[in-house]
């Protein structure tokens, strides 16, 4: 069943309709070929589901008829803010696909001083807008009740300002050792928290970097392998996905 997603003010709960707009009326009417009467799921960002029957399809808009809502825990119970280092080609691509599969809240593209790949605003503009159309592919893909939003390329300094408003931060580091540390730190992470986890680019954060990181992270190993960038975020976030989890059914 094909899922599309709506903003709150598209939902007209009176009147039991919701109305899609933009590139998804020609998805659904000359890509899908959808015919009233069709079933749909959608979602608004509210960890609620609605499923819908198409029923009128005009120029701009298709209008689906609500019929029930249910609430969904497709979403993890913290919130986590991947800081990527930029990677080189179309890795950036595959790390926002998996990520987003594996619940992340937001992706946040951050230039390193060790990053090969410099980007000037125009590229940055439109990379953004092309990765915000894979993080939406991998939500309706991942049944997720959102849209991870993927921010600008922020420089190393913002972000860390920006991290730093998150309740944790968590640093994989190649060259940190022992995984005590790691263990410890995921003992730390705690459902409902806001997560923070910055993954250095092919080379590697550089001492700078790590060092100012060390005043308020928890700088931790993946293992004794050296990992690629874009398998470094992967498995963080699968760590992670699984401690929360794991949690959050212990609370049940």
């Amino acid at each position: 069943m094909y899922r599309f997603f709506v903003k709150q003010e598209q939902i007209d709960m009176e009147e039991k309709k919701i109305h899609i707009t933009g590139s998804d009326v020609n998805h659904i009417k000359n890509v899908l070929r959808m015919r009233q009467g069709e079933t749909i799921l959608i979602s608004a960002g509210d960890n609620l589901e609605y499923t819908c029957l198409v029923s009128e399809m005009e120029a701009e808009e298709v209008i689906a008829d609500i019929s029930y809502v249910q609430e969904v825990g497709m979403e993890l119970p913290s919130k986590i803010y991947l800081f990527q280092g930029l990677p080189k080609g179309d890795r950036m691509e595959y790390i926002i696909q998996k990520s987003v599969e594996l619940g992340v809240h937001e992706i946040i593209p951050v230039a390193m001083k060790y990053c090969v790949v410099k980007l000037d605003a125009k590229k940055a503009g439109n990379k953004v807008k092309r990765w915000q159309a894979i993080s939406e592919s991998a939500a309706k893909q991942s049944k997720r009740s959102k849209i991870p939003e993927v921010h600008t390329v922020m420089s190393f300094k913002e972000a860390v300002v920006y991290a730093k408003q998150q309740d944790m931060i968590l640093v994989p580091y190649e060259n940190e050792r022992g995984m005590e540390a790691t263990r410890e730190a995921l003992k730390k992470v705690k459902p409902g928290q806001s997560i923070s986890v910055f993954i250095g680019p092919e080379g590697g954060f550089s001492e700078e970097e790590i060092e100012l990181l060390r005043q308020d992270a928890e700088v931790l190993s993946l293992g004794k392998r050296i990992l690629r960038t874009d398998t470094a975020a992967i498995c963080t976030m699968s760590m992670l996905m699984l401690e929360l989890e794991e949690k959050t059914e212990g609370e049940c």
